[in-house]
């Protein structure tokens, strides 16, 4: 459970993790735009390919590094 794991840390390593996590949840969603962007003048200019599926796989990937940066969150807030 990553909630138990997170209680052993200290609030230091929380806000270092948080802010390490937040940064990455930027990134990948910035990528995910990209794809999107990328794909709609993909399809504009052929028809479906194998690209045209690639958002589908990370974006998943930015929902779980929100779940992560919402958990870090709330045990930090819990010890407040």
């Amino acid at each position: 459970d990553m909630a138990s794991v997170l209680s052993t840390h200290t609030n230091k390593k929380l806000k270092k993790k948080l802010k390490s996590q937040k940064t990455i949840a930027i990134i990948q969603a910035i990528v995910v735009v990209l794809m999107i962007v990328f794909l709609r003048f993909s399809i504009l200019e052929k028809s479906i390919s194998f690209q045209t599926f690639l958002p589908l796989f990370f974006a998943p990937i930015f929902f779980v590094m929100l779940f992560k940066v919402k958990k870090i969150k709330k045990e930090l807030a819990s010890r407040k």
